[in-house]
């Protein structure tokens, strides 16, 4: 609230009485007016500042390509119309197909990809130097802490972000194997210590986790919901290039239970909460499961990661890109850098204000582009609950 206050210059006439002097009296009324305008209006500004601060920037990734799958490239901002539950939003931030990525790159170094290390890691220097000058990545893979009493899985941030291709080089060199699948860590890690900071303005929208995995967790602390969770506050667009480990890893699931591979306790106890009945048999000895049991179990295992992956890249405005192998990861990284080199990104602050915690959806729409035109871009957001 502003407070106004008026000077009278008061003189003493030869009657001894105080009287106002017209002008003067005028003029210091009209400059504390100014005054009080002024002041109002710097705090109207201030208000309109911190309100900018605690709205959320919601960040759109979005990439557009004809029928034929061809990116269309050179739009401009008013191509664009975003909706937030319906409702059109205004657009304060657009970035172009040119404007450079940063990337956190997740290598799956476990399970039956260890004995293929080395195609794994040509494959990641592949992915780096197809990226464009200007693009920044950071490298995670998983590691084994070995300890007197057990040996444990763990993802390992090997390097931050940085364009410095020589310093990737040797982070990829550096990626060791695991005996276990900390998946749902190691994206935890992604969003929280790669994608922590709130991206320089550059990078606004335009931030992607690509992962070479199976998607198979084994020994994860945290679960898919709360990675989902945290990868989803980043507003990061997510891709995989998907391994079919099925095979390999079904084929050495049979026979003794001291030579084969076996599932994790965490992996069984997945499985057996799928089941809401307290009839069914539960364990987490690998040792006291029958063969068909191992396959059930291995069937839905790979079932709940296709799931979990195809949920992730659809709603980030992501893709899933499925190879028989890692002879064939290269092709398949070549295609996610070149989609991250055609992606648009778009930023709004939402006209919903509410802190609710509920999921918003977004929708995006095109104007004046060819007939077929495909989109594909971020499905929504959880607003925050504070």
């Amino acid at each position: 609230m502003s407070v106004i206050t008026v000077f009278l210059i008061q003189s003493t006439n030869r009657r001894g009485l105080l009287e106002m002097r017209p002008r003067t009296a005028l003029l210091l009324l009209v400059i504390c007016l100014g005054t009080c305008v002024v002041g109002f209006s710097q705090t109207k500004k201030d208000d309109d500042e911190v309100l900018k601060i605690d709205t959320q920037l919601v960040d759109v990734p979005v990439v557009i390509t004809d029928k034929t799958g061809k990116p269309i490239l050179n739009l401009k901002e008013s191509n664009f119309t975003v909706f937030e539950d319906g409702k059109p939003q205004e657009v304060t931030q657009f970035g172009a197909t040119s404007a450079p990525f940063e990337v956190a790159l997740l290598l799956d170094t476990s399970g039956s990809t260890r004995a293929d290390i080395e195609l794994i890691q040509r494959a990641a220097q592949y992915f780096i130097a197809s990226l464009r000058p200007g693009d920044r990545v950071a490298v995670i893979a998983y590691r084994t802490d070995k300890t007197p009493d057990r040996a444990l899985a763990v993802s390992e941030v090997l390097s931050s972000l940085t364009e410095d291709r020589a310093k990737l080089k040797t982070a990829v060199e550096k990626a060791g194997v695991s005996n276990g699948t900390p998946y749902y860590d190691s994206l935890v890690q992604v969003a929280d210590r790669v994608f922590g900071d709130k991206p320089k303005d550059e990078f606004r929208g335009r931030r992607a986790l690509v992962a070479l995995t199976d998607g198979v967790d084994s020994t994860s602390s945290a679960d898919f919901n709360q990675a989902k969770e945290r990868l989803e506050a980043t507003g990061i667009a997510a891709y995989f290039v998907q391994v079919d480990t099925r095979e390999f890893f079904e084929e050495n699931l049979m026979g003794d239970c001291d030579t084969a591979i076996r599932f994790s306790a965490a992996q069984i106890r997945r499985y057996f909460a799928m089941f809401k009945s307290n009839d069914v048999e539960k364990t987490t000895d690998f040792c006291k499961l029958g063969e068909f049991e191992r396959l059930a179990i291995s069937k839905k295992l790979y079932e709940i990661a296709d799931n979990e992956m195809t949920t992730l890249a659809k709603e980030s405005g992501g893709k899933v890109f499925p190879v028989a192998d890692l002879s064939e990861a290269r092709g398949a990284f070549k295609q996610v850098a070149d989609e991250i080199g055609t992606k648009y990104s778009l930023g709004y602050y939402s006209s919903n204000e509410k802190h609710d915690g509920t999921y918003r959806k977004i929708k995006v729409v095109l104007k004046g582009v060819p007939a077929g035109t495909q989109i594909r871009a971020r499905e929504g957001y959880t607003a925050p609950a504070n």
